[in-house]
C-alpha cells in the first residue's frame, strides 16, 4: 500500500504518504491564499522525499471539510484527479476527525476550525477516534455551554479564547494524521466519507431575489 492523503479544507495546505505502516513523508504549509499554489509542490515534494513515482500510489483519502468553498474544493479536485488518472479509490474524511485522530486527547473534547463570519466548525469527541454527533457551524457564544470546561484543539478554539478556555494543539490538520486515520479504518473495514465536500452552510455567491431570466422573443 502508498496512500497519498491531502487537506486543503483550513489554511493549512498539507499532504503526506503513508506506506500501510507509518508515514513516510509529509509537507505542510500554512497559507489561507494559495491553496491551488501550494498543494501539487507538496505532493511533488512528498514523493521525492519518500523515492516513488507519482504510479506507486494505490489509494487517496482527501478531507472533505468541512471548510470554506475554494479552498476546500482544491483538495478534493486534486484527490478526484489522481483518483481517476491512476484508477486506484479516493476516500473521504471528516478534516475535525484528522484533528481530533492527532489530538491523543483521553475523554470529551472539542475539535474547533476558524468558519469566518466570526464562526467556527466544530464537533465534540469522546475520543481520537469517536466524534459525537456531526459537525455543525456556529458563533462561539452559541454554543459556550456546551463545549464549557472541555479542551479545545484547531484553529478556531484559539481564535476565540472566551469561549475555548482550554485551547491545546494541534492548531491546524495534518495529512499524516488523516493517513494514519485512514489506514486504521481500511484496516477495520471501516466506511468513509464520499470525496465530496462538507460546506455546511450556504456559499457567497447566490442567484440575487427577484432574478429576471430574459429569453428572445
Amino acid at each position: 500500500m502508498l496512500l497519498l492523503a491531502v487537506d486543503t479544507a483550513t489554511p493549512a495546505v498539507t499532504a503526506a504518504l503513508h506506506d500501510g505502516h507509518s508515514v513516510v513523508a509529509e509537507s505542510s504549509s500554512v497559507d489561507a491564499r494559495r491553496h491551488g499554489e501550494l498543494l501539487l509542490p507538496a505532493i511533488d515534494r512528498v514523493l521525492a522525499e519518500a523515492g516513488v513515482k507519482i504510479d506507486s500510489v494505490t489509494a487517496v483519502v482527501t478531507g472533505v471539510g468541512p471548510g470554506p468553498y475554494t479552498g476546500l474544493r482544491v483538495g478534493l479536485v486534486t484527490a478526484a484527479t489522481f483518483g481517476s488518472a491512476l484508477g486506484v479509490p479516493v476516500y473521504g474524511l471528516c478534516t475535525l476527525d484528522g484533528l481530533a485522530y492527532a489530538s491523543s486527547l483521553d475523554g470529551p473534547f472539542v475539535v474547533a476550525t476558524d468558519a469566518r463570519r466570526k464562526e467556527v466548525y466544530w464537533a465534540r469527541y469522546d475520543s481520537p477516534r469517536q466524534r459525537v454527533g456531526e459537525p455543525a457551524v456556529d458563533r462561539p457564544a452559541d454554543i459556550a455551554g456546551q463545549v464549557a470546561g472541555l479542551p479545545a484543539v484547531g484553529a478556531g478554539a484559539r481564535l476565540y479564547p472566551e469561549t475555548f478556555l482550554d485551547a491545546r494543539d494541534p492548531e491546524h490538520v495534518s495529512a499524516g494524521a488523516l493517513a494514519c486515520l485512514a489506514v486504521e479504518k481500511l484496516a477495520a473495514g471501516e466506511e468513509f466519507l464520499p470525496p465530496q465536500p462538507l460546506y455546511l452552510r450556504r456559499p457567497d455567491a447566490q442567484v440575487p431575489k427577484n432574478y429576471k431570466v430574459v429569453t428572445p422573443k
